[in-house]
């Protein structure tokens, strides 16, 4: 459910954390992606965050584990050599998935409500993310890859759909 509370300038200073983390991971690498993620998250949870969202950045790391985990001992992924989270991937990869989770009640609130255009996002923004973040930190791709992101990206979309639009569209309603 959206907090009913963001103001467009909460929004805005949201997703542009968002986008600041993304670039210091993908940039930066695990260190300096280590560091601003913390901030952000830290800062997010303190200014932004409802009450238990928190588990929510902390469900989508397990998730980001598990998805792009799988993914990257299944081939997907050609890393150059780098610490990795278990054996598997690179932090900076990883920690994305609990940036993503901080747009996911706020920014991307109105999104939940419109199921097919939630589906759309994530099929083509996923894997436009991955490709472009593959480009910048000179990671490679096996060719299956991005199907497979977008795949991934449209069902993480439809679920947070159906989780978070219909509460939206009640507490709309009931305005």
């Amino acid at each position: 459910m959206a907090n009913r509370t963001d103001s467009p300038v909460k929004m805005l200073t949201n997703l542009a954390a968002f986008q600041i983390g993304w670039f210091a991971c993908v940039l930066g690498g695990s260190g300096i992606g280590l560091l601003t993620t913390t901030v952000i998250i830290a800062l997010h949870l303190t200014w932004l965050a409802r009450s238990g969202e928190w588990r929510w950045l902390v469900g989508f790391a397990a998730l980001g584990l598990a998805v792009d985990g799988g993914m990257a001992l299944a081939g997907g992924f050609g890393f150059a050599d780098e610490t990795r989270v278990l054996g598997v991937m690179p932090m900076w990869l990883w920690l994305l998935w609990p940036l993503f989770a901080t747009l996911v009640h706020h920014s991307l609130a109105w999104l939940w409500q419109y199921p097919w255009l939630a589906v759309l996002g994530g099929a083509t923004s996923g894997p436009l993310s991955y490709y472009g973040g593959a480009r910048l930190a000179g990671v490679d791709l096996a060719p299956w890859l991005l199907p497979a992101e977008a795949l991934v990206w449209a069902l993480i979309c439809i679920a947070l759909s159906w989780r978070l639009g219909n509460s939206l569209a009640l507490n709309n309603q009931a305005r």
